[in-house]
């Protein structure tokens, strides 16, 4: 649309004289030039569809807290309610054209320093993997992603994660979590698959699963935790409706649900007392 302006004002420019004299303008003759009429300009470009594409103020917008410590929860926004893209890779692309994994263990010292490990931690940071590996995209594309895990599962999550590639199940994005990210306000749109996280379970006081790296939370959004009232993240409301499934979304008959169970691990979507639909883990808690 730029281009298209800065052209038209250099048309009427033309036409005019800074000291008021007659200046000959050029005047537009018909063409006889075969070449096509120009396309049409960026105003009728079609916008993306909702959901495709992240919306501005993704991650951006805070929302009140509870006095559980908790986002208010809200209606999710139109832009997410088919949420199906997928965030920039944080790692440089694995070499080939398929499924790929690479297992450093221990992990490297720079990748705990980046990660929420600390000494009082309930595993030592020498019993963790790091796990760079590549995952399919909601873009249909092919992407890479990094995980820090136990190292007494690492190449069972290594076989999981292959499993979920060769069913094109798409994932956002795969990080490690940051100490940042950890304790950052809530904005109730997070979506990032992830293992490690030294952290109390969720609503109460002893470490979560996370923070032995023996568990694994797969598109939090898409499938979200859900106990009493409280749904987390607190914008993914519209992802209770499990009965409409849309891509992304955990199954209890899907490709998640299954590669999981082949290495063990139990599904918080089949909890009674709660529904953890993205949480899978190596004790089923």
């Amino acid at each position: 649309m730029l281009a298209v302006v800065a052209v038209s004002t250099a048309l009427l420019v033309a036409g005019c004289s800074d000291d008021g004299a007659d200046t000959p303008v050029a005047r537009p003759t018909a063409s006889t030039s075969s070449e096509p009429a120009p396309g049409p300009s960026a105003s009728t470009t079609p916008r993306p569809p909702l959901g495709t594409v992240p919306p501005p103020w993704l991650g951006k917008r805070v929302l009140p807290t509870t006095a559980e410590g908790y986002g208010e929860q809200r209606p999710t926004p139109p832009a997410l309610r088919n949420r199906r893209f997928t965030l920039p890779d944080t790692l440089p692309m694995l070499p080939g054209t398929g499924f790929k994994a690479v297992v450093t263990d221990p992990a490297p010292t720079q990748v705990i320093a980046r990660s929420t490990w600390a000494p009082e931690c309930p595993v030592r940071a020498d019993q963790l993997s790091w796990i760079r590996l590549t995952f399919r995209g909601f873009d249909g594309s092919r992407h890479t992603g990094e995980l820090l895990v136990n190292s007494a599962v690492d190449d069972q999550l290594v076989r999981v994660f292959h499993d979920l590639w060769d069913a094109d199940f798409p994932m956002e994005q795969l990080a490690v979590t940051t100490v940042a990210e950890r304790d950052a306000a809530p904005t109730g749109d997070g979506n990032g698959t992830g293992a490690f996280n030294c952290r109390p379970s969720t609503g109460g006081s002893s470490y979560s699963q996370h923070a032995y790296g023996l568990a694994v939370d797969v598109n939090p959004f898409q499938n979200p935790y859900l106990k009493g009232d409280l749904v987390l993240p607190e914008l993914a409301t519209s992802y209770l409706d499990r009965g409409t499934v849309r891509r992304g979304m955990i199954t209890p008959d899907g490709p998640v649900v299954r590669s999981f169970a082949a290495i063990g691990w139990g599904w918080g979507g089949g909890w009674n007392s709660l529904k953890d639909y993205q949480h899978f883990s190596a004790n089923n808690r």
